[in-house]
């Protein structure tokens, strides 16, 4: 394998970053929110379903009990 040098290895790492297609500040925030949003939907599920589980187990147990 070739080796390059610091100034060639800078050189084309400078021409890869240029090709990159930066978010403008709009999609960074929509996508924030989208997140934050999904992320309390996700734990509204995760707690009903932890509330029925719990409800349902001791139901359950107490018929045992």
């Amino acid at each position: 394998m070739a080796r390059t040098n610091p100034a060639q290895f800078i050189q084309q790492t400078r021409a890869e970053i240029s090709k990159v297609v930066w978010p403008t500040r709009r999609e960074v925030l929509l996508t924030t929110v989208m997140v934050f949003i999904m992320a309390a939907l996700t734990a509204v599920f995760f707690a009903l379903v932890d509330v029925i589980i719990r409800s349902g187990l001791e139901g359950v147990l107490s018929m045992f009990g």
